[in-house]
């Protein structure tokens, strides 16, 4: 079973996280949300507390199959300003493990980290200036080699479809997909 971390930290985008948390695992992925701040609970952008699993400093992220960044504002920049996460990305991607970052985290994260360096890359309309050493996509979700990036609340779920099909199968997300009205609504 693959295994995911999705770090949240206060002021996380709710549905960036929640949505693919959500899909994935419907899908059968383990994901295990980790809060980055000093306590289990942690607050989104629109200030709904979400308990995470564990905090940051209980958890080994060398079983990682993929880390996923959610945006949101200041989320974003506070997952960067968090050392353990950074380390633990820049980890991931040495190891060519996968990684995911929505909306402002592109930018704000995995840019200034060097991830994103000659690599294919979208985020939410407004921080593409930062992506530097990338090319700007545009697109709802973007796929290079072992990042996945995507532009922002609405594309949450293609964003989770494109990740449960890359660490399950794109069969099992097109159930999930289905299951989950998506197709039928994509079909309007």
């Amino acid at each position: 079973m693959a295994k995911v971390y999705v770090f949240l930290a206060d002021g996380f985008e709710d549905v960036e996280a929640l949505i693919p948390i959500d899909v994935l695992r419907r899908g059968g992925v383990e994901v295990v949300t980790v809060s980055t701040t000093d306590f289990p609970l942690v607050e989104s952008a629109h200030g709904v507390n979400i308990e995470a699993d564990l905090q940051f400093d209980q958890v080994d992220t060398s079983d990682a199959d993929l880390m996923m960044l959610p945006g949101g504002m200041p989320g974003a920049a506070n997952l960067y300003a968090h050392e353990g996460v950074c380390k633990a990305v820049c980890d991931q991607a040495a190891a060519g493990k996968k990684i995911a970052a929505i909306c402002a985290a592109p930018a704000v994260v995995l840019a200034p980290l060097g991830l994103l360096e000659g690599k294919k890359a979208t985020c939410y309309p407004g921080f593409e200036q930062a992506l530097e050493g990338a090319a700007y996509t545009g697109d709802l979700v973007t796929v290079d080699g072992n990042i996945t990036t995507a532009e922002g609340p609405a594309a949450a779920f293609p964003y989770a479809y494109e990740l449960l099909a890359q660490l399950v199968s794109r069969e099992v997300s097109d159930q999930i997909a289905e299951g989950m009205r998506y197709k039928h609504l994509m079909q309007r």
